[in-house]
């Protein structure tokens, strides 16, 4: 987020004011240690600016000099807010490298941080900022446990930013509280969904499972970040889903989006499930188990490929029809399953585009 505040490159110590009013009224360094009652030591390292003004010393000054001890106060903050943010600005140019390793263009792009090129080091803040935290050593703490053990096959910089734009989404929604029994309740309804382009299904699907209380983040995937979709929880007890759309087709989404939506009532609020990185374990398993099962049930496939020895674009379509699905899924399913080369029935796949207003979606106001 932007910083609008003007941040001063050099700021004298209060010290320095000290000695300046005390040169006007003619006043010594020892004549104010002894009407303050402070050592002279001390009085002469706050002009040295070797020491703090304490709000008791200001309050004093304000009693032997007349300036008001507000003014004090104010010039010791502004003075110990530069020297520490001078100190944070050393401390952070020795981590710039840190920022290469992001999608930092694609990010600016989307809006999700500021253009601040081509200095380096704002770019470094502005990733900060995104990330809400102070130095790249806490995204080292928030962000590499274990979500991203098992992210071998992707940039984890950018894995990372795109899971972050969807927590920011899922923490400012508005939306119930989280219902399982409601949810699962809808999941037909939803699956219905499936023969809708994006343009009509997005705001259905996120009306439908808003009021079950969980968030659907729309967030197309950041270069090399390699996942297709994500589950977690907020902090506000709420699940997110996110899709990226990655392969741009209808079955790959709709597979997706069923087998997030099996992590978030079969498994932990603790863990996150990043789809197309998870290794196959046995959670994976059984969400790959729901969403087929759920799509297309075993029994019913078992007996379309009894009824259809050679597979047809026709024969999908009714086959689909009957199940009240797009047919684009019941071919990924035939071809997963082997009952089908990865070349035949394609046509019948609806290829998806997510809308501009989606591509460049700011997840903060």
């Amino acid at each position: 987020m932007a910083k609008n505040q003007y941040l001063p490159d050099e700021v004298s110590p209060p010290g320095e004011t000290l000695l300046e009013v005390l040169e006007e009224r003619g006043i010594s360094q020892a004549d104010l240690a002894e009407r303050t009652g402070r050592p002279r030591k001390t009085i002469n390292e706050i002009v040295k600016g070797k020491t703090s003004i304490t709000p008791e010393t200001a309050l004093q000054l304000e009693r032997v000099l007349g300036v008001p001890a507000h003014f004090w106060n104010s010039r010791e903050s502004a003075y110990r807010e530069f020297i520490a943010r001078r100190d944070e600005r050393f401390r952070l140019e020795a981590q710039l490298t840190w920022v290469d390793h992001f999608p930092v263009r694609e990010m600016i792009r989307r809006g999700f941080i500021p253009d601040r090129r081509p200095s380096k080091l704002g770019l470094l803040e502005a990733l900060l900022d995104f990330f809400g935290i102070a130095s790249p050593d806490q995204w080292q703490a928030v962000w590499q446990g274990a979500a991203f053990r098992k992210s071998r096959r992707s940039n984890e910089y950018a894995l990372s930013a795109w899971l972050r734009v969807g927590q920011m989404l899922g923490e400012r929604a508005a939306c119930s509280a989280y219902d399982a029994q409601e949810f699962r309740g809808v999941l037909g309804r939803i699956r219905n969904l499936t023969l809708l382009p994006p343009h009509r299904f997005q705001p259905l699907l996120d009306e439908v499972c808003g009021k079950c209380g969980v968030v659907i983040a729309l967030v197309p995937e950041l270069p090399a970040s390699g996942a297709s979709g994500a589950t977690f929880w907020t902090s506000h007890h709420r699940p997110v889903l996110m899709l990226s759309l990655r392969y741009k087709t209808d079955d790959h989404l709709w597979f997706t989006f069923f087998h997030e939506v099996a992590h978030i009532l079969l498994h932990g609020k603790r863990d996150v499930f990043i789809e197309g990185l998870d290794d196959d374990g046995q959670r994976e398993e059984e969400a790959n188990r729901f969403a087929a099962e759920l799509l297309i049930p075993a029994e019913r496939l078992r007996l379309f490929l009894s009824r259809n020895r050679r597979i047809s674009m026709d024969g999908v379509s009714r086959f689909a029809a009957e199940l009240g699905i797009a047919p684009g899924i019941v071919v990924g399913r035939l071809q997963h399953d082997g009952h089908l080369p990865q070349t035949h029935c394609n046509g019948l796949k609806r290829r998806l585009e997510w809308a501009a207003s989606i591509r460049r979606q700011v997840p903060y106001p």
